[in-house]
């Protein structure tokens, strides 16, 4: 297989007007036809079993990379990274030897080990390779510090020396955007460090403990590396040395650690579910966590391509699309099957991706502002490739208007709404309801706010640099009144995500994808053509916790 072969066809930029794209009246069947065939050409080469699973850092991985920049350079995009189109991320790397890594529970005298997989899993140290720590255990609730809201659950608490215990999520009763942001394991960690602490141990909410058995969630742990992007310094991103004790337990060994305290696990669960406030108390007894690992270092770039904006006044302004490259690799087997192909997640994205370039490079008259599109590494591992862009842009992050990502886009019956997730936050909610309109598909509210999608992709590592951000997705309306079309995207969810059985055998609503692809197109000519670029609307969180005026060349 050719994976620097362009795809061919007529373009769908070849039906964009000035403006943004043309109603769907005004396609022709060859035109629509080939929408079709070059995003399901992108996706069979990108999820095909020759690039294994695409996880970074792999042969499977560059390989994919090669393609994305050979569709840049046919598009017509220029090289935008620091070696022509690639940008090289380093990364340190770490394989936990689960062998010889162990949890004990010291309580009344006597050690009880944790078995690893059935009781606990963890990553490992990226820069130590043997981490050792043995505590006593202070149950923080959610491990939150939100001075801004009057919440503190280390309030009245001395974890100093400690190993701090804390549920996944943050409170309910918290409006969705602080939640958002307080879920995300970065900041809870920075907490927990901030106040003392020497170790984490992560409970998972009522919430996920419902949504994905531990089984599943164990089934390939120690397979998949502990990653972290380093600086030229030598300072691992996210990275907290204090903390050396890190792991995530099962709900049955979750209930063995609360015995003998003032509420058991249940309790606490019950009342996470309830959205009820957490108590927060001692834990009897000790924890001693002894994690070991090999270490390496890798460097596997991100992709970044650019189209010039034709104003002069505002082509130094860039828009960028984001979509993730890699995925999970060779895991372990499911049903004889041990590669994780990531053919919706993010295959998929990517492809949608390609082709919203080629449609803005296809216009007659070029955006007025600059376009970047960048396929980014490290995702599966904590949002990474993004991360270091935004650390380590390649045009001024004071000149990085806005971001739109695509991630896991699933196809599996006619559109009929799209979700914007980060619409409500700034001025990108307008684009985004105009092109849906224009598309004719509904706009619809975040369906799953408890899952706080916002921060779980590319485009908060923008946000967490100021720049306002938009994760456009298909929705779960069906243009099929006989189709339920959130049974079908549940069970996806269920049965597939994160899966081998996530590959070129699931189905595809091909039309649906190529309308969700103009309709992204027509977004991102909205935002490069407009006078005035993306605001954070009055008031909003993210935009008062990162946002910043943005110089530009004006």
């Amino acid at each position: 297989m050719d994976l620097r072969a362009a795809a061919v066809g007529i373009g769908i930029g070849a039906i964009v007007a000035a403006t943004g794209c043309g109603g769907a009246a005004t396609r022709t069947g060859e035109a629509a036809r080939a929408e079709r065939e070059r995003l399901q050409s992108h996706v069979g080469v990108l999820a095909s079993d020759a690039l294994e699973g695409r996880m970074t850092g792999t042969a499977g991985y560059a390989a994919a990379a090669d393609y994305v920049a050979g569709q840049f350079r046919a598009i017509g995009l220029e090289p935008a990274g620091t070696d022509g189109y690639f940008q090289a991320v380093p990364y340190a790397v770490a394989n936990i030897d689960a062998t010889r890594s162990h949890a004990w529970l010291h309580r009344g005298g006597r050690r009880r080990e944790l078995a690893w997989k059935a009781d606990w899993i963890a990553g490992v140290d990226v820069l130590r390779e043997r981490v050792k720590v043995k505590a006593a255990m202070v149950f923080v609730g959610y491990g939150v510090d939100a001075p801004e809201l009057n919440y503190d659950d280390y309030a009245g608490l001395d974890v100093r020396g400690k190993i701090v215990v804390t549920m996944l999520g943050a409170p309910k009763s918290f409006p969705v955007n602080p939640r958002a942001h307080y879920t995300a394991p970065p900041v809870k960690e920075a907490m927990a460090a901030a106040h003392g602490a020497v170790g984490i141990v992560v409970l998972r909410d009522a919430h996920f403990a419902q949504a994905a058995p531990w089984a599943a969630v164990a089934n390939n742990a120690g397979r998949v590396p502990s990653m972290k992007w380093v600086a030229a310094d030598g300072a691992a991103a996210d990275y907290f040395a204090t903390l050396r004790g890190n792991i995530v337990l099962s709900e049955a060994a979750a209930a063995e650690l609360f015995k003998g305290a003032p509420k058991s696990h249940a309790e606490v669960m019950a009342a996470d579910a309830a959205g009820e406030a957490l108590p927060r108390f001692a834990l009897a007894g000790e924890l001693e966590i002894d994690r070991r690992g090999a270490l390496s270092r890798l460097s596997s770039p991100n992709v970044a391509g650019v189209l010039r904006g034709a104003d002069p006044r505002l082509a130094a302004e860039t828009l960028v699309f984001t979509a993730h490259l890699d995925h999970l690799g060779v895991g372990a087997p499911v049903d004889g099957d041990a590669i994780y192909n990531g053919m919706y997640d993010d295959a998929m994205g990517v492809a949608v991706m390609l082709e919203v370039a080629r449609a803005l490079a296809s216009r007659p008259q070029r955006p007025r502002r600059s376009v970047l599109f960048l396929a980014t590494g490290g995702e599966e591992r904590g949002l990474l490739g993004s991360d270091y862009f935004a650390h380590y842009p390649t045009v001024p992050i004071s000149q990085l208007v806005a971001a739109i990502n695509f991630d896991n886009p699933v196809f599996l019956f006619p559109l009929a709404d799209v979700v914007a997730f980060g619409s409500e936050h700034s001025t990108l909610g307008a684009a985004a309801e105009a092109a849906a309109r224009a598309e004719g598909v509904k706009l619809t509210p975040d369906p799953l706010p408890d899952e706080v999608r916002f921060i779980r992709s590319d485009q908060y590592s923008f946000v967490r640099q100021g720049v306002p951000a938009l994760f456009l997705t298909p929705g779960t309306a069906s243009g099929d009144p006989a189709v339920d079309g959130t049974a079908r995207v549940m069970e996806f969810r269920r049965a597939h995500y994160h899966k081998p059985s996530d590959d070129l055998s699931r189905p595809v609503d091909w039309n649906a994808a190529a309308t969700f692809t103009r309709l992204s197109a027509r977004v991102g000519a909205e935002v490069a053509d407009a006078e005035e670029p993306p605001r954070w609307q009055p008031g909003n969180f993210f935009g008062e916790r990162f946002g910043r005026p943005r110089a530009t060349a004006r």
